[in-house]
């Protein structure tokens, strides 16, 4: 009753909304065209910068299309300077102001003369740097770095900052594994069982970025103790028919990826599929329990060993659509299905039992055990977006159906036993099944022109089954069934878990002329939860102890960009950590019989408060991201450790679940650094820390009391290396120091990575090596654990050197989609645009090559039918002096000068344009074919020049390749 209640109030309100008039928030719009003095002809490819006028900061910007024209939009009233800029041309810099009266301002015909000198007026940023820094998140920027190709998401979330993943794929923000996971915006069943299985679905190739929201906004759902994971795939905005294809071939695994995708006009459609296979990863594990009975009198110790293999097969399929209806409403679409089949071995499980240490042995027992993991999944989504007139005005209705089939079984052989009499064999199957359907509408307006205020509605159902039994079997093999009640565990039964979450939320966003940008609001969820399962009759019959129960989330996010570009930020959120199937599912998992786990449906949420404040500075080549935060969070889950004395029972066994008996808070902080040494080198790195209390004072469970604290750290390091000729060297390490548990610690590890990469045709395509933890064959993770009831120590050995081999190759053509674009949303988008950037100069990228808007990619290469066909068997002489014109939209031309010493060539190029003399740095002569390479810097940085032809006589004909602008016809004749 309450849901409906909710759900109908914030109809009524968005129909309200929609009713209002709109207001506009920034309508600023500056329009031009560029010219060239020569022939006032359009300048394609021109770079607009938009600048601060007082700070010369670059706050927005565009490139000008094939005619020369631009558009900057989305502007507040202010001063600026408009900074336009090309190689070979002089920089022009234009004052302008926007007023509220005034806020259009077209610029007419721009005209630039050829430029005697490198341009040097404007600092153009031609890539992405690593590490973005957002009024309330942190962004990674995959694409940059080439070292986790041909890997999974789990090697780029250990390159993230703030995040730490274990040797088991586990990940952490600031030491909570308490965190939400979302794709591409969007939440998905493949992550609720394990994130860590889901992020090895995923391949690391098809990764944009990585998103760590430490402060979410009232938009987000409340889920998520620590913050949220938003994983961004690559998209494809341009127009054309392309298919991709990546792949790597190493020493513990291989993958394969075959992507396409095709665009015309309004309509959009992408097609893809990726597969992985893990294998050859050995390890040992070594694991010494003593544990006590309830007078503290007797101590059972058990000392095991095993050697273990994984074997995983993965696969991802996705299909994608979406579609312009007209300007103002648009439909996107897509269905991703999911495949995995896992194995996991532990062979030659030893088992040595004592009673009061070496005292009285008790025996020894060997074991095989064969844990099989077999799933599929599906997303399918349906999202509507509206625009109205009014810029920041728009209604999205988005849909979401997700389900994930499982089935979780593993098999115990006992080939050795003088313990407790114990079946040959020992099989459980558990298939289960969850599914989840959400609805949620979003509006946003403007209340004045740096006003915004946003509200929307949720409605997300969930339901879980497991259905577990238990089977053995003589040494036969033949399996029966184990009845109910026979042994504690190995027991039958069955799980129905339903969950129904009904929210509503405002956020109200003002950004002020003094560059202050807040963002407040908040959210209420209701959540009304139904468990059953079967009782000793076999009866379905409700779970007791279980509650409906409501919460209010508060989130508060303040910034302030400062005169001289840098940030400082201020954040405080309440979050809570809904318990996962993991934690709820009672099926005990006996596969080693002396360590055995069970979940706990009677759990409730946690409660979290986060607090953090940020600074962000560029200090000349240098770009600095700091953070601070606190971190207290109650009624924590935490896993609650007993000796399990049933009947039946090996002496000694400790049975583990789950409770909320744990207050955990957490104080650090994180520093990262971008480092540009040169045009060719950077590095990146940093690292955090923080100190954790965890203690449970719950004097209802004295056997559970314990307490621990100390300090965490995690330190990592990237390098980038351009060597040249298409060649580039990354390498890239991490270091995880001991973790502090409730009841222990966990040993520390490191990982690394180094990478050669070579470009070849055009950058269509890309061959690299790799080699990860290459020093030394093996690494060991100690861990501990002090608790009243036992003591533990024991260490995983992990054999991870790895070497593999990456390809990647691009096929067909795409133009550039000159289309409007419209906002595509989701479930679970981002809070503020831009690619969740603060104020209106955040999270702007001027590029030297792409521009404001993300780029306008290549120009269609045009043939060059002059080209001689080519001739490997033709002796040529290609020194000289050659006079050159290049067919593009701007025209030009100059003069090559190439000499020969023996069999090697150098040279120089001169462009008619600038009348600057460059190095060639490479000319390589087969045949009749000769092929010439060089850089030309422009604002720090350098744009790549291939020309690739033939020679007849004193006659060359070819292509000259740009950077990224594009390839087109050159032609030149040789001074006789």
């Amino acid at each position: 009753m309450k849901s409906s209640l909710l759900t109908f109030s914030i109809l009524l309100v968005s129909l309200y909304a929609l009713g209002q008039p709109p207001i506009d928030l920034v309508s600023g719009k500056i329009t031009g065209v560029v010219q060239d003095s020569t022939n006032k002809q359009g300048v394609e490819f021109a770079n607009v910068a938009l600048l601060d006028q007082a700070t010369r900061k670059p706050i927005n910007g565009d490139v000008c299309d094939d005619k020369g024209k631009f558009t900057i939009s989305k502007l507040a009233s202010g001063n600026y300077i408009v900074a336009i800029s090309f190689i070979g041309y002089t920089t022009k810099m234009i004052k302008v102001q926007l007023t509220d009266k005034q806020n259009e301002v077209n610029l007419g015909n721009i005209i630039l003369a050829p430029s005697v000198q490198m341009l040097k007026a404007v600092e153009i940023v031609g890539q992405k740097p690593l590490i973005e820094e957002k009024v309330d998140r942190t962004v990674y920027n995959a694409e940059s770095d080439a070292t986790a190709k041909g890997g999974d998401a789990t090697d780029v979330l250990r390159r993230v900052p703030l995040l730490s993943v274990d040797m088991d794929g586990n990940v952490s923000l600031r030491g909570s594994q308490n965190i939400k996971v979302l794709v591409n915006n969007k939440p998905s069943t493949i992550t609720a069982s394990s994130v860590a299985d889901a992020l090895k679905q995923i391949p690391a190739d098809q990764i944009k970025t990585v998103e760590v929201i430490t402060s979410p906004s009232a938009k987000y759902d409340a889920e998520g103790s620590a913050g949220i994971i938003n994983i961004i795939l690559k998209k494809n905005g341009l127009e054309g028919l392309t298919m991709n294809i990546n792949s790597s071939s190493g020493y513990r695994g291989s993958n394969l990826g075959l992507n396409g995708s095709y665009r015309k006009g309004k309509l959009g459609i992408s097609l893809g599929g990726f597969g992985r296979a893990q294998y050859n990863t050995p390890g040992k594990f070594y694991n010494n329990q003593t544990s006590y009975n309830a007078n503290k009198d007797t101590a059972y110790q058990n000392i095991q060993s095993a050697s273990t293999r994984n074997l995983n097969l993965f696969g991802n399929y996705t299909l994608g659509i979406d579609y312009d209806i007209d300007k103002n409403n648009s439909l996107t679409g897509s269905v991703r299905f999911g495949l995995r089949n896992g194995h996991v071995y532990q062979d030659g499980l030893t088992t040595q039992s004592f009673i009061n240490a070496n005292e009285n042995p008790i025996g020894e027992s060997t074991k095989n055990i064969n844990s099989l993991t077999l799933s599929n999944s599906v997303d399918a989504s349906l999202n509507y977006t509206h625009l109205f007139a009014k810029p920041n005005r728009e209604f999205n209705l988005l849909t979401l159906f997700s389900q994930s089939n499982g089935n979780n079984n593993f098999t115990t052989e006992t080939t050795q036993s003088n313990v407790i009499a114990t079946p040959a064999y020992i099989k459980n199957v558990n298939p289960t099944l969850n599914s989840e359907a959400t609805v949620q509408a979003d509006y946003q307006t403007p209340l004045s022109e740096l006003q915004l205020f946003e509200f929307g509605g949720k409605e997300i159902m969930r339901k879980a089954t497991s259905n577990y039994n238990y089977f053995q079997a003589g040494s036969d093999g033949v399996y029966s069934a184990i009845p109910i009640g026979t042994n504690p565990l190995y027991s039958s039964n069955l799980l129905n878990y339903t969950q129904n979450i009904t929210s509503g939320y405002f956020s109200y966003t003002l950004s002020t002329a003094s560059k202050y940008s807040l963002k407040a609001g908040a959210r209420y969820e209701y959540t009304t939860i139904d468990a059953q399962h079967n009782d000793a009759s076999g009866q379905v019959v409700p779970i007791q102890g279980i509650r409906d129960y409501g919460v209010l989330v508060p989130s508060f996010n303040l910034s302030k960009r400062l005169g001289n570009g840098n940030m400082i930020k201020i954040s405080f959120n309440r979050r809570i950590q809904r318990p996962s199937i993991q934690n709820l599912n009672p099926n005990t998992l006996a596969s080693n019989s002396l360590n055995v786990s069970t979940g706990n449906p009677s759990l409730s949420p946690e409660y979290t408060n986060n607090y953090e404040i940020g600074y962000s500075a560029n200090i000349q080549n240098t770009t600095l991201n700091f953070s601070g935060f606190m971190r207290t969070t109650n009624n924590a889950i935490q896993q609650l450790r007993n000796s399990d004395t049933s009947p039946g029972v090996l002496p000694g066994t400790i049975i583990t679940t789950y409770g909320n008996i744990g207050i955990q808070d957490a104080y650090g902080a994180s520093l990262f650094a971008n480092v540009s040494l040169s045009n060719k080198f950077s590095l990146s790195g940093g690292g955090d820390t923080y100190y954790a209390v965890l203690k449970n004072p719950n004097p209802s469970l004295p056997v559970y009391a314990a307490s621990n604290s100390g300090w965490v750290y995690n330190v990592r390091m990237f390098g980038n290396y351009t060597i040249g000729n298409g060649f580039g060297l990354q390498f890239f390490g991490f270091y995880r120091g001991r973790q502090v548990l409730l009841q222990g610690f966990q040993g520390a590890f490191r990982l690394y990575s180094l990478s050669l990469q070579k470009e070849f045709n055009e950058k269509r395509g890309s061959i690299g090596l790799g080699a990860e933890n290459f020093l030394t064959p093996t690494m060991t993770v100690n861990s501990s654990t002090v608790s009243p009831i036992l003591t533990q120590t024991g260490y995983t050995k992990y054999y991870n050197f790895n070497f593999k081999i990456t390809f990647n190759y691009r096929i067909g053509k795409m133009s550039v989609n000159n289309q409007p674009k419209k906002s595509k949303m989701s479930i679970n988008n981002d809070d503020l645009k831009d690619n969740g950037g603060g104020d209106q100069s955040d999270g702007i990228q001027m590029g030297g090559q792409q521009g404001g808007r993300g780029g306008r990619g290549q120009a269609p290469a045009q043939p060059n039918l002059k080209m001689s066909a080519a001739d490997p068997t033709k002796e040529i002489n290609a020194a000289g002096t050659w006079n050159y014109t290049v067919e593009s939209p701007q025209g030009g031309g100059g003069k090559i000068v190439i000499k020969k010493d023996g069999d090697k060539y150098s040279g120089t190029i001169t462009s008619s344009r600038a009348n600057r003399e460059t190095a060639l740095s490479s000319i390589t002569v087969k045949g009749n074919e000769i092929t010439i390479a060089y850089e030309v810097s422009m604002g720090g940085n350098n744009v790549s020049f291939t020309i690739h032809g033939t020679i007849k006589d004193d006659e060359l004909n070819g292509n000259m390749s740009v950077g990224q602008f594009g390839t087109f016809p050159i032609n030149a004749k040789r001074d006789k």
